[in-house]
């Protein structure tokens, strides 16, 4: 790729494609899309095949911190007032407990390890950064919704900020008691105060703006006054030092409550954010550093065995002395794991301010970093999935489609666009439905389990299931729009099977029946199948016809006519 010389703009066009692919096939083998476009980035990087230059890499921080800045900006319109007084007093202790646990034992445990007190200490600090573009985005994917996808975006903005705060708080405090440092202390402790104040400042600010702005303006127009409030803040946070990602939890929380169109505004930060999070992640995968985790060594694995005994224990003990739920204790630290952006920044600032110390951090922090960011993901899945928060329209992958009928379906359109003929004319009302019946249509055997419904969801391209008995004969339907609606919940789903999910039949056609006889039925349902059956009792089932079959014929023979 080198002699290439590709230019950044074919840099970003493969980064996106690629990442469209992996995000797909995410779908099919259960994976966040987060993971593969981390992947994908990792792969295509300069640490395996070094199609992305190291240089072009670097040129994107502006766009990823943006990319962050949203996800942050939108995670604080989740929270109004009234929604943090409920969650708050449950959070704030789990917090705590987590904070503290992640502290002690990677502190503790790292020191006991042969590490230095000093740095045993600053990763301890870091170890408490969660990464919120990381977390927020898989929960967004899966749609989850419940006590525990509520206190985790409440627990990586409690994390991130403490990992910010405790971390200057202990650098100062090493640098007190380093004598040649000790005059500067006073100094120091003002530009900490100055920097957090300014940044809730900008926020407040910034949050103000966009609501009333919002507000006088019509929608069409939001879009663009959000390009550029976010990225006028963000570039402020950068010439004034200030941390950005307070100041975008702080801007996002005041939309929350100083605008009656939150939900809205959200709707077009989503828009402008969705494209930039597949690029976050794909360049964010390319600075993952494969070399890093080597030369982390034994070290860098026990700093992640600690880091994930820390918060795991921590909130798990916090829950059960505050007497949470099951669901609470035993998932939400799994759901805390992913590290990335928070903890390197603060690395990076070790190294500038102290690079005896910084480095061996930098190195350990670069390391680990590649673990949790591939596994944490997969955890925050996994979390969600066993606390039941999950609708099943996200948990299983299900397409209208395979890949060979969407190749039919654009040859169909070029033919037809350039005026081709399409054989022999004939009419629909003489035109039988058997050359559209699609016979691969099994059904679902009336006693099948949950799991075994999913299944085969999973495996269909339609958005209707015929449920047949011991005979083939159809005995009901399962729809996908009503079946997606039903969360993950263990104590319902091992009682239910295909029977109790299913609906009556509104209609059935034989396969001697006309195209015109199947358009008259669909007009009667709403469905965008049909079951089609033998005549012969027990009307076994045969296979399904498709409402786009039938349509796409009547088109085809109008258009002959006319």
């Amino acid at each position: 790729m080198d002699e290439l010389n590709l230019h950044i703009a074919s840099t970003l066009g493969i980064l996106l494609g690629v990442s469209l692919l992996a995000g797909t096939l995410a779908e099919y083998l259960r994976l966040p899309k987060v993971t593969a476009f981390l992947l994908v980035g990792m792969v295509l990087g300069p640490s395996v095949l070094e199609w992305i230059p190291e240089e072009h890499v670097h040129s994107f921080d502006t766009m990823l911190k943006l990319a962050m800045a949203l996800v942050l900006f939108g995670l604080g319109c989740q929270f109004p007032v009234r929604r943090i007084l409920q969650i708050v007093p449950r959070a704030i202790a789990l917090s705590v407990g987590e904070l503290t646990g992640t502290l002690i034992i990677v502190t503790l445990g790292l020191w006991l390890f042969g590490v230095g007190g000093r740095q045993s200490l600053l990763l301890g600090c870091l170890a408490l950064a969660t990464a919120p573009a990381t977390t927020i985005l898989v929960l967004k994917e899966l749609r989850s919704d419940g006590p525990v996808t509520d206190l985790a975006g409440i627990l990586v903005a409690l994390n991130n900020l403490a990992a910010i705060l405790v971390f200057d708080i202990v650098f100062l405090a090493m640098q007190w008691l380093d004598s040649e440092h000790s005059g500067e202390l006073p100094t120091q402790i003002r530009e900490l105060g100055l920097s957090f104040g300014g940044a809730v400042l900008a926020g407040f600010v910034g949050g103000l703006v966009v609501s009333y702005g919002c507000g006088m303006m019509h929608r069409r127009r939001w879009l663009a006054l959000l390009v550029a409030s976010t990225t006028f803040v963000l570039g402020l946070c950068e010439s004034l030092t200030l941390p950005y990602m307070l100041t975008f939890l702080v801007m996002g929380f005041t939309v929350a409550n100083s605008s009656d169109v939150v939900n809205q505004i959200a709707e077009e930060l989503n828009q402008l954010g969705g494209l930039l999070s597949v690029l976050f992640f794909a360049v964010h995968g390319a600075e993952l550093d494969l070399d890093a985790f080597v030369a982390a060594g034994l070290i860098g694995g026990a700093y992640i065995v600690f880091r994930s005994l820390g918060k795991i224990a921590g909130i798990y003990a916090a829950a059960r002395l505050t007497g949470q739920s099951h669901e609470i204790r035993n998932w939400l630290g799994p759901a805390m794991l992913a590290q990335a952006g928070a903890a390197i920044a603060l690395a990076n600032i070790a190294v500038a301010r102290a690079p005896e110390i910084g480095r061996p951090i930098q190195a350990i922090i670069l390391g680990s970093v590649v673990v949790f960011e591939i596994i944490g993901p997969l955890l925050i899945r996994h979390a969600m999935l066993k606390s039941g928060e999950v609708p099943i329209a996200s948990a299983i992958h299900h397409t209208e489609s395979t890949p060979l009928e969407e190749a039919h379906e654009v040859w169909h359109y070029v033919r037809a666009s350039v005026g081709w003929a399409f054989g022999a004319k004939a009419t629909a009302s003489d035109l039988a439905i058997e050359p559209l019946v699609r016979r691969g249509m099994r059904g679902i055997r009336q006693s099948a389990n949950f799991s075994e419904v999913l299944d085969y969801i999973e495996h269909s391209h339609e958005e209707t299931y015929p449920v047949v008995n011991a005979e083939n004969a159809v005995v009901g339907l399962i729809r996908y729009p009503l079946l997606s609606n039903v969360m993950f919940d263990p104590s319902v789903t091992e009682l239910v099977c295909a029977e109790d999910l299913a609906t009556p039949v509104e209609a059935v056609i034989y396969q001697d029946e006309t195209v015109t006889r199947a358009a008259e039925l669909f007009k009667r349902i709403q469905d965008d199948c049909l079951p089609v059956v033998e005549r012969e009792e027990p009307h076994a089932l045969i296979g399904i016809i498709r409402r786009s079959d039938v349509m796409r014929v009547l088109i085809r023979r109008h258009g002959r006519a006319s």
